[in-house]
């Protein structure tokens, strides 16, 4: 199935309000390699996970739910996608999930935000005023409740210009927190220590999933991916790579931060995991931006808010 196809058929019925999930007939194929798992094919109770929770989830329900999350607080993940007509152009979107575990997509306008020198996108002040203030309004007409916290995610960080656009459309009386989230492949590696009787095999175990080493009073390190205790066992291929973090603006503790983020790694309703190696507000970015600009045509009246549209 070629990739498109999957764009299209996701953005074509969006204007019929029907979350679809798209199955290959492969999957449903249930072969000796599958019954015995076998290296190389996914094993049948993963297919059922992922199928059964992903159709749960696009029916209007959630597959579970997780004792961290505060009310009044919300988590914002800028997403981005280039124009293949323009390099420089993009389309941005904002992904919010709240503490009901719902999630929210607003999709922002086309323009300028990709730099060629610096590899990032990054909105100008009126855009970003538009972006958060269409997020709030839609979030407003779906649950309605008051506001306490904004944690904004986003890759490539926050520069002056989107501060200042979304300090101007964060409504008064809510904290707002500007958040650079993104893998650090050049950081340090760490490994479990451990007292293993050959000394020659000492440390040769990664971290625990989960771990953080604060580094600075607004910057550290997250595993979330390592050594697994419930499964007794590192479930990744390479050495685990570390989620950079960083408060650019705002106020908040850098622990908390980082445990709201390992938290928001729990929410791919759409794989069997424990937890993905990144937030569910930055993990989909890409994908959300393929859907939306799959059918160009398409009016904006056809999109969808809900997240379930687009897993």
């Amino acid at each position: 199935m070629a990739p498109g196809f999957r764009r299209q058929i996701k953005a074509r019925v969006m204007e019929h309000d029907l979350p679809v999930q798209i199955v290959r007939e492969s999957t449903l194929a249930v072969t000796d390699q599958v019954r015995q798992g076998l290296k190389g094919v996914s094993p049948l109770s993963d297919r059922l996970w992922n199928m059964g929770t992903a159709l749960f989830y696009k029916c209007g329900r959630k597959p579970w739910t997780t004792p961290w999350a505060r009310e009044g607080v919300c988590y914002i993940g800028l997403a981005y996608r280039r124009d293949q007509r323009d390099s420089r152009s993009a389309c941005c979107a904002a992904q919010m999930f709240l503490d009901s575990e719902d999630g929210i997509v607003f999709v922002g306008e086309f323009g300028p935000w990709y730099s060629d020198d610096t590899k990032e996108f990054h909105l100008s002040r009126s855009a970003a005023r538009a972006l958060l203030r269409g997020s709030i309004k839609t979030y407003m007409k779906q649950d309605g409740r008051a506001l306490k916290e904004i944690f904004l995610h986003a890759r490539s960080g926050l520069s002056d210009n989107e501060i200042e656009g979304f300090q101007d459309a964060c409504p008064a009386g809510v904290e707002l927190v500007g958040i650079r989230v993104r893998k650090d492949r050049l950081g340090p590696r760490l490994f479990r220590h451990d007292d293993h009787p050959e000394p020659a095999r000492r440390g040769k175990y990664p971290v625990l999933r989960g771990m953080f080493w604060q580094r600075t009073e607004h910057h550290g390190l997250l595993f979330t991916s390592g050594f697994k205790p419930r499964i007794a066992s590192y479930d990744g291929w390479e050495i685990p790579v570390p989620l950079s973090i960083t408060v650019q603006h705002g106020e908040a503790d850098l622990v908390r931060v980082a445990r709201d983020i390992l938290g928001l790694t729990k929410f791919n309703y759409n794989s069997c995991q424990l937890g993905e190696s990144q937030p569910i507000t930055v993990k989909y970015s890409d994908r959300i931006g393929e859907i939306l600009l799959a059918n160009p045509e398409a009016p904006r009246s056809r999109w969808r808010h809900n997240f379930r549209f687009y897993i």
